[in-house]
């Protein structure tokens, strides 16, 4: 399975579930961003039993508050709804 455009209107949906799920914040100017981006795609087609999903905090500025994201990329990964990793 590919990653999958998070928004705060299908957030919940997203990560209210069990199993594990990887959230990378990013933004379209962010040069980082644009580098780590390949090896997400890679690994989203690579483990298709794990959710991938995308948050432009550009676009998405309350998700990125919600988790306090203060530098992108960052990786969240949450199992059974409960956070368990979060690294810039």
């Amino acid at each position: 399975m590919a990653h999958i455009t998070v928004t705060a209107e299908t957030f919940n949906d997203t990560v209210d579930r069990d199993g594990i799920v990887i959230l990378d914040f990013w933004a379209p100017r962010c040069g980082p961003c644009k580098m780590f981006g390949p090896t997400f795609e890679a690994a989203a087609a690579n483990h298709p039993d794990i959710v991938f999903g995308k948050i432009n905090t550009e676009e998405q500025q309350e998700l990125a508050a919600h988790f306090g994201i203060r530098s992108i990329p960052t990786l969240i990964v949450l199992k059974d709804r409960v956070m368990v990793f979060n690294q810039a």
